[in-house]
């Protein structure tokens, strides 16, 4: 099965070309521009693995939690390139591609996005040497200082931090026993685990399930508001105030 995978939920855009689980390209830039980086980035690796859109078996894409307007760009582009072809699409999470990136090391690991604000979106995976990953928590948006408190109940086990949050994570003080000095490489997202999780998902799935995998299906999946509404929503509140001060 040769699968498309993308992502675009934080500030490095990916993407890459499958064989089922055997890589055979790949591409990243850290950028601000996704939409002006993705498409072209998707057309070189086509070229480079001597691959057509229509030669492609399965899409898959992150659909969150992450940058909003990242997460968008990925998804309508993922969605754009099956409708010609109705080509079946997976979206995964991006934290849970991300843990993937780590499959065939036994840790915790633990991939974290920046939220703002002191906050972070993440959940927990173990790997393991046989290739396994484990999903221990749900995707959630924690506190930094929530994230620590959760993880000083692990026992000290083997931990690595991943994610465009890395860097705050890992400068911490007071980083639980075990946490361990990531390798550069598994620092940032990589679109190889994106579609090795999106392969796992399509091959166990019923015939019934997998004609639900269409574009038209494909939609981000969100933990909170998006800043422009939280940003509405606390003028109207002020304004609200305000007119019941006036009364």
């Amino acid at each position: 099965m040769r699968i498309l995978a993308v992502d675009t939920s934080a500030k490095t855009a990916a993407a890459a070309i499958t064989e089922d689980k055997t890589l055979l390209a790949e591409s990243s830039v850290r950028t601000d521009t996704h939409s002006v980086t993705l498409l072209p980035m998707i057309e070189a690796l086509l070229r480079a693995a001597d691959t057509g859109i229509g030669d492609l078996d399965l899409l898959s894409v992150t659909v969150g939690p992450g940058s909003f307007t990242g997460v968008r760009i990925g998804v309508s582009a993922v969605k754009g390139l099956a409708f010609a072809d109705r080509i079946p699409c997976v979206g995964v999470s991006s934290l849970e591609g991300m843990a993937y990136s780590f499959a065939g090391i036994d840790a915790l690991v633990v991939p974290v996005i920046d939220a703002r604000r002191g906050m972070v979106y993440t959940a927990l995976f173990r790997t393991s040497a046989d290739g396994t990953v484990t999903r221990l928590t749900a995707d959630e948006q924690i506190p930094a200082d929530g994230l620590i408190e959760k993880l000083g109940t692990y026992g000290g086990e083997r931990l690595y931090f991943t994610g465009d949050a890395y860097a705050m994570m890992a400068g911490r003080g007071d980083l639980p026993v075990g946490a361990a000095v990531t390798p550069e490489r598994l620092r940032v997202p990589s679109a190889y685990g994106i579609a090795a999780r999106a392969y796992e998902i399509y091959a166990a799935a019923s015939e019934a399930e997998r004609a639900g995998f269409t574009d038209a299906a494909l939609a981000p999946v969100y933990l909170r508001k998006s800043q422009a509404e939280r940003e509405r929503e606390e003028r109207l509140a002020k304004q609200n105030n305000g007119s019941e001060g006036s009364l």
